[in-house]
């Protein structure tokens, strides 16, 4: 049922004056600060008129925005200052997943597939998330712009907004526009100085779910989850996943209410930190015997994680870990048997750079364009939006395909069950099913095995990040002062033979990323990545 709720009432524009605030520059995955920052004084407002700014006109007025979030603590309130701000800078409507959930893939699916009443469709999105990072009065919040295609805002717009924050001086409200109701689902019309403006209320979930129902076989993986010998266990760490999970994998693929964990989302993510990674999602690691302690209790066959947002996943098997470069690579390899959307085959792949080169090995021997790219999802969206990659992914734990322009964690794991379900369907009354450590090993097996670690260090200082990325570009002049540095340390190391600062020329459009990574190769495939705002990652392949 659909309540309308009309106003008679006709809001009034103001504009307020305001002044800029330094460190309004958006990253890859957008502005992301304390919550003490973004509630401070116009901090929020300016970066928000900064992007309206931004964007074209047609872009703005007259325009359907989707504002919502993945939950996290000053969500709801900045909901309703971004409609204000929407009101009065001529946007026609403004869709809000109920009680302003929707996680970022759905977001993605929302401006790509939703068509409104009146046959009205989305042409962006402001997000409201920190991505994997913790929330709470003390923690983090963030805020993107997604742009009529489903992804994040190139450079291009990204550059234009942060010069706007940087000479903002007003921005548009509308004030006296009352608080939307954002915990029931209807429309509210109200009008304005440029005619009617309405915000609708819509069911965070159905539009998502009907899209994975148009890829996967639900049928086939609703076999694999009803059969006595498959076990099963999703953690969305209190994450917006929470929010899908029970309506994909208890009511449309029967999995028992028990299967899932953390599935309430949390404005705190219940105190803990929303990463889906060995050290953070500890109870699904425990459970699935992978905990430094022994359990009596059988593990799950299949385990799996998301972080905040829902965009990033993590997959394991009864006491084995899947490393994100493996699992795109394997995803890859079985997509066009074991997934109907995948039927007709791939249109090509890619990964990020710092991502292990198991997916190069699988492009080569299936004859596959492959494509490496910096890291941030905007690269692959331009790859798909051009018919160039059906399946990508990162090694931080992000996998996606040209569904949608955003990486999707709970479409991965649907294709991990897709794969289960293929290569058990005619086994499912067998003494043993094949298994997540079965297939990552046969895969390993055909392809080979790319060995890779990742090290993460946080609350670095800024400056002494940068002198020491500044070092390693200097470092790369002396090739055969590094060698005899490493082999001092180990002497079985391979030789470095090249060393560079990658750089990206899109093939659509010509645009050149610099800076995007400092890399040392290795004799024998193997490469060192360092990398900002991670500092340091280590990719191994051999």
């Amino acid at each position: 049922m659909v309540v309308v709720e009309s106003k008679e009432m006709v809001f009034k524009v103001s504009k307020v004056s305001t002044t800029p605030i330094d460190g309004q520059k958006p990253g890859t995955s957008g502005l992301r600060k304390k919550v003490k920052v973004f509630i401070q004084p116009h901090y929020l407002q300016n970066f928000v008129q900064s992007t309206f700014n931004a964007l074209t006109p047609e872009k703005v007025r007259g325009a359907t925005l989707v504002v919502s979030g993945d939950g996290r603590y000053f969500s709801k309130d900045a909901i309703q200052i971004i409609i204000k701000m929407s009101a009065a800078n001529g946007v026609r409507r403004v869709w809000v997943g109920q009680n302003g959930l929707l996680s970022t893939p759905a977001v993605s699916a929302v401006i790509r597939e939703r068509v409104g009443v009146d046959g009205s469709k989305a042409t962006g999105a402001f997000i409201l998330t920190a991505s994997h990072n913790p929330g709470g009065p003390h923690e983090d919040f963030g805020i993107k712009y997604n742009m009529e295609n489903g992804g994040p805002a190139p450079e291009a717009i990204t550059d234009k907004i942060f010069e706007n924050t940087k000479t903002i001086t007003e921005y548009l409200i509308a004030e006296d526009l009352p608080n939307i109701d954002i915990s029931t689902i209807g429309v509210a019309n109200f009008s304005g100085p440029e005619g009617q403006f309405d915000v609708e209320v819509f069911d965070s979930a159905s539009d998502y779910v009907k899209l994975m129902k148009s890829i996967f076989d639900f049928e086939l993986i609703r076999k694999l989850l009803s059969s006595s010998k498959f076990t099963f266990c999703y953690d969305a760490l209190h994450g917006v996943a929470g929010a899908y999970a029970h309506r994909i994998f208890v009511e449309e693929l029967g999995a028992q209410e028990s299967s899932l964990l953390n599935c309430v989302p949390k404005e705190d993510f219940g105190g803990g930190h929303p990463d889906p990674n060995l050290t953070y999602a500890k109870e699904l690691v425990a459970r699935m015997g992978l905990g430094k302690s022994d359990s009596a209790v059988d593990p799950p066959e299949f385990g799996a994680a998301a972080d905040g947002d829902a965009d990033r996943n993590m997959i394991l098997g009864k006491r084995f870990f899947v490393t994100p470069s493996d699992s795109v690579a394997i995803i890859a390899a079985n997509a066009v048997n074991a997934i109907p959307y995948f039927s007709s085959g791939l249109k090509g792949v890619a990964r990020s750079m710092p991502t292990s080169a198991a997916l190069d090995v699988v492009a080569k021997n299936l004859n596959l364009k492959f494509f490496e790219v910096p890291t941030g999802w905007k690269f692959f969206g331009n790859l798909m939006d051009a018919g160039l990659c059906s399946i990508c992914g990162e090694e931080s734990f992000g996998t996606g395909s040209d569904h949608i322009r955003e990486k999707d964690g709970i479409w991965a794991v649907l294709a991990w069950l897709s794969i289960l379900a293929f290569k058990n369907k005619e086994n499912l009354n067998g003494d043993k099913l094949v298994t997540v450590e079965d297939i990552v090993r046969q895969h390993w097996a055909i392809y080979g095995r790319h060995y890779y670690t990742r090290y993460d260090y946080e609350n670095v200082d800024a400056g002494a990040a940068k002198d020491l990325m500044a070092y390693l570009v200097k470092l790369q002049s002396s090739l055969d002062e590094i060698n005899s540095s490493v082999k001092g340390a180990r002497s079985d190391v391979s030789n470095v033979v090249n060393a560079d600062e990658f750089e990206y020329k899109d093939p659509v459009d010509g645009s050149v990323s610099k800076h995007q990574g400092i890399r040392f190769l290795f004799e024998d495939g193997s490469r060192l990545v360092s990398q900002l705002p991670y500092l340091l990652k280590k990719c191994l392949s051999e």
